[in-house]
């Protein structure tokens, strides 16, 4: 298509377009039921068969399951090229809504083919004054509809391109080893991006399907290539989950109460579950795995929304117990910010990423050091590095949320490594490992805080603030002294952030104690979306 008209747009249903997405993606389960139909048969050959012939069937099986697992990537692409054009179509209606709502507002009549007028019954010809305001009015809608049919033209085009770019190397090779000198987990998002950028399309697709867990952990690599290559180890992670589950059990005597790590497992297992069922879901956003790793307390990274293609990205770092067993109730939390963005903001893309590939503290004793939290630091910088690499077109506005111990990781990540980040923001904070806001190397104003009145964090006092207070109790004299410091400024880990002598900006919480910042009607959801859009 050379264009989209109006009537086009405004009939047109994203949801089709996804749900045809879906459908592609989809048929990865027959076709990998396929490939292991034929590894059976080739392992009943192998068993019953020998020589010259029998060798060369083998091989030529070999060929087939080769050439069908090739497609799984091929078909997760269709379901992300479609996503990303109904995506930039909602944004493109919700353009054009507002535009016949600013019509309406200025006295002005949309016909069915765009076209702008004056309403004779709202503006009279004789009014000259309404008459010029009305022409004024009358060009800026015409800007603002055509902005839309634009933004849906350049979707559509770009949805056309990728899949005839699909077609034709299904035509003439679908992939290609590329040269050696891959980069080393953990090398420079910089780097990682330009390695990838001077791969042809063919290598790109081969790294994809023959190393996906090196595709899959690289930061710099593009959202869509990563989602590709870790959707197809989710059969692996599953099962060694499986396998871990069938150790522990043979070590359980019969009657015996499960052990914690096989509930640990059992916990695992159904995070694990529920993220696939996300991640295969054809509603809106579509979701983007970026990484995962089911051992020990299980790490996941994903997107809501592509953040390549976003106008703003929210990551969000949980705390305290957070792993991969509750996983997509995390998810939920970036969800509700990203539901409160569109409201706020129809006209814009924003996608949120639950990054949760630090180890978190499960106990009050590991929440008390900040050790987990230093360790974490380099993984959040490279992650957030990587998302400025891999974004398409004009730069994101990145925000970077830390909750509760996440707080302290986000802090300290900024302090001490830099975060490729233009705002933070820190809920229910225990302390970010600073003194003041300057410290964290974000733009000034952009370092954001909020602590509900009934947030039990507040009694985060650090330990030498504690035992003053326990000799405030027994003797007396001390307060006279004017000692401890009552000033109630220090958490356990540094200047509370929802203090204004912090240098930060505070934005308000209702009642709803340590995780209710996230609750519907709750002014602090509104706060972090606001934050995210930059407003």
């Amino acid at each position: 298509m050379s264009g989209v008209g109006y009537r086009q747009l405004w009939a047109v249903d994203p949801d089709g377009w996804r749900a045809a997405g879906s459908a592609w993606a989809g048929l990865t389960g027959p076709l990998d039921r396929r490939v292991d139909g034929l590894r059976a048969a080739g392992g009943r050959l192998r068993g019953g068969w020998s020589g010259a012939a029998a060798t060369a069937a083998d091989a030529r099986l070999a060929g087939l399951r080769d050439e069908l697992a090739s497609i799984a990537p091929a078909l997760i692409e269709v379901d992300q090229v479609l996503a990303e054009l109904a995506d930039r179509l909602t944004v493109a209606k919700a353009r054009l809504t507002l535009a016949v709502a600013q019509a309406d507002a200025a006295g002005l009549l949309v016909d069915r083919s765009g076209a702008v007028r004056v309403d004779p019954a709202r503006v009279r010809p004789t009014d000259r004054a309404g008459v010029a305001a009305a022409g004024v009015a009358v060009a800026g809608v015409a800007a603002a509809l055509r902005a839309a049919l634009d933004a849906a033209a350049a979707a559509d085009r770009a949805a056309a391109d990728r899949l005839d770019e699909l077609t034709r190397a299904a035509e003439t090779g679908w992939a290609s080893p590329p040269p050696p000198g891959q980069p080393a987990p953990g090398a420079a998002p910089a780097l990682v991006s330009a390695w990838w950028s001077g791969l042809t399309p063919a290598q790109r697709r081969w790294l994809i399907g023959h190393e996906p867990a090196l595709v899959g952990r690289l930061d710099g690599v593009p959202v869509a290539a990563r989602d590709q290559a870790n959707r197809l180890l989710l059969d692996v992670w599953r099962a060694e989950l499986l396998a871990e589950r069938r150790r522990l059990l043979s070590r359980v005597p019969p009657g015996a109460v499960a052990s914690i790590r096989l509930r640990g497992v059992a916990g695992r297992l159904a995070g694990l579950d529920a993220l696939v069922e996300r991640l295969t879901a054809g509603g809106a956003p579509r979701a983007y795995l970026l990484g995962m790793d089911p051992a020990g307390e299980g790490r996941v990274v994903v997107a809501l929304g592509d953040p390549d293609h976003a106008d703003r990205v929210l990551t969000y770092v949980p705390g305290m117990t957070a792993g991969l067993d509750d996983a997509p109730g995390e998810l939920g939390r970036a969800a509700r910010v990203l539901d409160r963005c569109a409201a706020l903001a129809p006209g814009e893309r924003s996608a949120a990423v639950l990054w949760l590939d630090y180890d978190a503290p499960d106990l009050l004793n590991e929440a008390a050091s900040a050790g987990q939290a230093r360790d974490a630091g380099p993984a959040l910088h490279r992650f957030q590095e990587g998302l400025r690499a891999s974004h398409d077109g004009p730069p994101a506005r990145q925000t970077v949320l830390g909750h509760s111990y996440g707080s302290l990781v986000v802090g300290v990540a900024a302090r001490e490594h830099g975060l490729a980040a233009d705002a933070l923001v820190f809920v229910g904070s225990p302390g970010v490992g600073a003194s003041h806001a300057a410290e964290l190397g974000v733009p000034p104003g952009e370092v954001w805080s909020s602590t509900a009145p009934d947030d039990v964090i507040r009694a985060a006092r650090p330990p030498e603030e504690l035992g003053r207070r326990a000799l405030l109790r027994t003797v007396p004299l001390a307060a006279v002294l004017g000692w401890p410091d009552q000033t109630g400024h220090q958490l356990w880990f540094g200047h509370d952030p929802s203090d204004p002598g912090f240098g930060g900006r505070v934005f308000g919480s209702g009642r709803g104690g340590h995780t209710g910042y996230w609750d519907p009607g709750n002014p602090a959801l509104d706060g972090m979306a606001r934050v995210v859009l930059g407003r």
